[in-house]
């Protein structure tokens, strides 16, 4: 190709940076990327936009996925994917969107501190029933264009700021998204687990190969319940481990501390799911004889009889071909008592929620600072015990091996060998006294919200993370 005629296509392609003015105004960075809030330069409109810009150089696989599936997904409560920007010069991709200034994870986090602080602000009745029906809505419309999102959970549900599209459901975050057929064709050898741990219905939990549109259902039930109690429902310790294995022993307790064990004849074909043998051996069905979502929501005074209960049911059916669809989830009773819901989920009012904060390069490296110390207190606490136990078995085998001695020099022990004597007691310590650390929790005890979890092409607005606060942020 002729140089000149490159450096000339070069200097006529536009450059991000000559079209929008974003320095200093970082409101996110994670696994792959910076997301930037930008205003045009040139004046031309008013609007906000969120600029991010892909980690690294060229364009990973995840990344073109999602520019592949936003250009051809065009849909109210689907984020808007305004423009591609290529940098011949550093290879860096910029990614234009719309500008959402909330988040689901943001929302609830405002009303659970509302709670905390013994000030509880309810999510209102209205705007709990409007971004359900929003979400669905988006999801529905995925589905009808065989798109399973595998991904959703309160950071990726977005909503529109003061505006055109004032209290507009965004659903964000392609980059795990996929295209399914009918037939269906299994998925999991490709990526096996999907969605975060929280959010994870419980066929993938079970290794399920053909899972279906039910996955994002379970995650809308999941996302439903937390609006109208402002805690995860099923929140688990071990939400961020990676691992292709797609069992998770403690997700699946947390599922049943509050559905209750799945009977056989509720689920028929959840003994042909991979994991099945691994479940029975791991679980017993009477220790969840008194569990059930019914005491679990009485808890959070949401009565069986009442509409968001049934819905919420269906969502979170445990069989996944049992589960309702979005279709049929939007033409639920719930959604036509008063209030009804409407296009602004704020319904007009004014926004309670605070805007999002700049961050600076400082803020973003103490936060890594911050998790490289609590990941090195947490292995040298490791370390200890393993020491301590390690000290433990030493003195346990030599106090026993002692013992022996003696009692063979006095000719005890029924004519047995002394020899023999000696060689049990180094069986029994060593065997006896060992401990098996692999089950210490190596993330920091705090629990931290899924979230923060950077998969796919996706990263979040705000990733501040607070112990105790389930913390994650927004993300396009």
């Amino acid at each position: 190709m002729d140089y000149e005629w490159k450096e000339k296509l070069n200097n006529e392609r536009a450059k991000v940076e000559d079209l929008f003015s974003y320095e200093g105004c970082k409101v996110g960075r994670g696994t792959y990327g910076h997301v930037y809030k930008a205003k045009r330069k040139d004046g031309l409109d008013t609007k906000e936009y969120a600029l991010k810009q892909i980690e690294g150089t060229g364009l990973s696989m995840s990344a073109c996925r999602e520019i592949a599936l936003l250009r051809e997904l065009k849909h109210p409560n689907v984020i808007n994917l305004q423009r591609v920007f290529l940098s011949h010069a550093d290879r860096k991709v910029w990614l234009l969107f719309d500008y959402a200034e909330h988040d689901l994870w943001h929302i609830i986090k405002f009303h659970r501190a509302s709670k905390a602080n013994k000030k509880t602000v309810q999510v209102t009745k209205g705007m709990v029933k409007s971004l359900l029906y929003q979400i669905l809505d988006g999801i529905r419309y995925l589905h009808s264009n065989w798109v399973l999102h595998r991904d959703l959970k309160p950071a990726n549900i977005l909503v529109m700021g003061e505006g055109v599209e004032r209290g507009r459901v965004k659903i964000a975050d392609m980059g795990f998204a996929r295209l399914f057929n009918s037939p269906l064709k299994p998925l999991a050898d490709l990526d096996p687990v999907v969605v975060t741990f929280w959010y994870r219905a419980p066929e993938l939990l079970l290794g399920a190969r053909h899972y279906t549109k039910a996955i994002d259902i379970w995650a809308i039930g999941c996302i439903f319940a937390e609006l109208l109690t402002s805690e995860p429902i099923f929140h688990c310790r071990q939400e961020d481990i990676k691992t292709s294995n797609p069992y998770h022993h403690d997700q699946l307790d947390r599922i049943f501390n509050v559905m209750g064990f799945p009977q056989e004849k509720d689920w028929v074909d959840i003994k042909k799911m991979p994991e099945h043998a691994t479940l029975m051996k791991d679980f017993k069905k009477n220790d969840y004889a008194n569990c059930s979502l019914v005491k679990y929501m009485d808890r959070h005074k949401i009565k069986p009889d009442c509409k968001a209960f049934m819905l919420l049911q269906k969502l979170l059916t445990m069989d996944p071909t049992k589960r309702i669809t979005s279709e049929l989830a939007m033409q639920d009773p719930y959604f036509l008592e008063d209030p009804v819901p409407t296009h602004d989920v704020f319904a007009g009012g004014p926004i309670p929620y605070p805007k999002r904060d700049f961050l600076s390069d400082e803020e973003q490296d103490d936060k890594s600072d911050n998790k490289k110390k609590v990941f090195m207190e947490q292995s040298w606490t490791n370390q200890q015990r393993a020491a301590a136990a390690k000290k433990k078995i030493v003195l346990d085998q030599t106090w026993t091996n002692q013992q022996m001695v003696q009692a063979a020099s006095k000719g005890g022990g029924g004519g047995e060998p002394a020899a023999k004597r000696v060689r049990l007691g180094h069986h029994q310590g060593s065997m006896g006294g060992q401990q098996n650390f692999s089950h210490i929790q190596r993330n920091h005890p705090s629990q931290q919200h899924p979230g923060h979890v950077q998969q796919g092409g996706m990263m979040s607005y705000n990733n501040t993370q607070q112990n105790g606060n389930f913390s994650h942020g927004q993300r396009y």
